[in-house]
Order: C-alpha cells, then structure tokens, then sequence
C-alpha cells in the first residue's frame, strides 16, 4: 500500500466547501476555554461537511492564532457564529427547527449507538465545557442527552475526541442510511 499524496485526496476547495450540501449538525461550543480544542472543533467540522458552529460564553474565536494551530484553515470553511450565551444559542437553533442533544453524563441519556437521527432531522449537538460539562440549564432545555459509554477508569473524553466520536457515529449512520 502507498500513502497518498495530498493532490490525490480530491478535497474540496474552500469554494467547493462553501458551496457543498452539508450535514444538518450545527456544534454548539459550551464554554469550552481551551483554544487547541475550538480549532479542533472547526477542523473536525470541516471533514464531516456540518453546517455551523456556535461559539458560546468564553469560547474563543477567531481570528486567532492558537484556534488556527489545531483548525489549519477550517475557520475558512466552517461558518460559525458567537453568542453570549448558550442558552440564547439552542433557543435560536429550536425556532430553526433544530433538535438540541446535549452530550453529557445524565440520568435517563440515550446511549449514542442507540440514537438514531431521522432522514431529514437538523441537529443542534451541544458539548460542553473541559471541567463541568455542559450547564445543567442547557441540559434542561435539550430534546436529547447523548452519553458516549465509557468502559475504563476516567470519567470523560477530551471535548474534541468527544466531538469526533459523536460526529463520526453520526455521518456514518447517516451515509449508510442514503445509501
């Protein structure tokens, strides 16, 4: 087997990317505070095709240099929007037709390979912060609390492998279902 080369990819360009069909997954940042994680939330963004990202409370943004050491380039592509509140964001996304998931540790979450997203539903997935999670309010205010199961000592992932774990599951699901 040969690595491929980055010309043999076939990504898209930022204008291909812009003018793609994307996923119906907006990510809504809940106060994350580590910059390296928001980049990796637009990069990881940028390779599953999702429509938005809402930068919530003390969320950075960019331009920003340490967001652009772990995003390279994805604050380019993704569309993204900040708000002062997390709360103000999901009850935007709800009026848009967005169904909000929180993913978070709760009583009475659903599993995520037991989640299935229907055909044509938009999603609003809510991570929350490094420390406390995602605020007990905006779990209040969700449709749906994901819960990654866990099977070791530690308690939680890092937000961005949190990320890439529920994205993959998702688009996966989601390509296999248009198929």
């Amino acid at each position: 087997m040969q690595k491929l080369k980055n010309e043999e990819l076939k990504r898209l360009s930022e204008e291909g990317f812009k003018n793609a069909r994307k996923t119906p997954i907006v990510i809504v940042l809940d106060n994350i505070r580590s910059l390296h994680n928001v980049g990796s939330a637009f990069r990881t963004s940028d390779a599953f095709l999702i429509e938005k990202i809402y930068l919530c409370g003390v969320t950075g943004s960019p331009p920003n240099k340490e967001i652009e050491k772990t995003a390279l380039g994805a604050t380019k592509t993704v569309e993204w929007k900040h708000s002062k509140s997390t709360l103000d964001a999901i009850r935007e996304l709800k009026k848009n037709g967005y169904k909000i998931i929180s993913v978070e540790q709760a009583e009475r979450s659903t599993k995520l390979h037991e989640f299935k997203m229907l055909k044509d539903e938009k999603i609003a997935l809510v991570f929350g912060n490094e420390v406390y999670g995602v605020e007990q309010e905006v779990v209040d205010e969700s449709d749906v609390v994901l819960e990654i199961p866990q099977l070791g000592s530690k308690h939680s992932f890092n937000v961005s492998v949190s990320i890439g774990i529920v994205l993959w599951q998702l688009v996966n699901e989601r390509i296999a279902n248009e198929n």
